[in-house]
């Protein structure tokens, strides 16, 4: 899965040097996908054909491929942070993560700009590079730095209703809120202790699964913020154990808001 995404991440790198000249086309509005994306995805997925023949795989792009291997499948986001890598900012990355009986196993995230892998396996631990990862251990929220992404054009209007909410609940509280483009990357560095939290609504399993082992491998915590599955909504809450009913509080604290204001 590392050389996997680090011969995707190769290619990146070079369509990020030329980035004026990529094709680009919407999938929807505000949401865009490039040759570069295409081009990676293609890198990993025979990559990873080759090194595990028959297992199979959700990938942005491409979809569901069913394997011969019902056990094992590939989840992968060739280019975590299009739009950061369209506008020529060098923050996103390739994220892969490996489910075995629908339970996810091991996760792969690449900064391809930093030159930066943070993998972990369950049981293993979380790392970057050789060096092992843990969580911030802080236990005050005035003094975390939590991260979040915003929900953009073209979603609902109760999606970017909801987001001010829960930022208005989050931004008093709390030392700084931060927005970088990559939800793959909030969670390797929620789990490399950079952020001590992270917060998000409506992202997909390849957005995320990868940064669920890391954090968790890492000794976080990871939710459905409504309490349901997370890998089915997307919306995930992660933190250290101690930070975590703190935020939980505050996102139920602009839910009730909500619900009181349209009583």
């Amino acid at each position: 899965m590392i050389a996997a995404a680090r011969a995707a991440g190769r290619s990146l790198a070079r369509d990020f040097g030329e980035v004026e000249n990529l094709q680009v086309s919407k999938k929807g509005p505000a949401d865009f996908v490039s040759n570069a994306d295409h081009r990676a995805e293609e890198i990993i997925f025979t990559h990873l054909t080759k090194a595990r023949p028959g297992y199979g795989f959700v990938m942005e792009e491409r979809g569901i491929v069913e394997g011969t291997d019902k056990s094992n499948r590939f989840i992968v986001d060739p280019l975590d942070g299009t739009l950061n890598f369209l506008h020529g900012q060098p923050h996103f990355a390739v994220s892969i993560a490996l489910e075995r009986d629908g339970e996810l196993l091991t996760g792969v995230v690449f900064d391809v700009a930093k030159n930066e892998i943070f993998w972990a396996e369950t049981g293993r631990g979380a790392w970057l590079d050789n060096r092992k990862l843990r969580v911030a251990a802080r236990r005050d929220l005035h003094e975390s730095v939590i991260a979040t992404g915003t929900p953009w054009h073209g979603k609902s209007e109760e999606s970017h209703v909801t987001f001010a909410r829960e930022v208005a609940a989050m931004t008093p509280t709390t030392a700084g809120i931060r927005r970088n483009g990559s939800a793959a990357l909030d969670l390797a560095w929620t789990a490399a202790g950079r952020f001590d939290g992270f917060w998000e609504r409506n992202l997909q399993p390849w957005d995320i699964a990868a940064g669920i082992v890391l954090v968790r491998e890492a000794g976080g915590v990871i939710s459905e913020i409504d309490g349901g599955d997370v890998l089915q909504t997307g919306s995930i809450l992660a933190s250290n154990s101690d930070l975590h009913p703190k935020l939980e509080k505050q996102l139920r604290h602009a839910a009730s808001f909500g619900k009181a204001a349209s009583v």
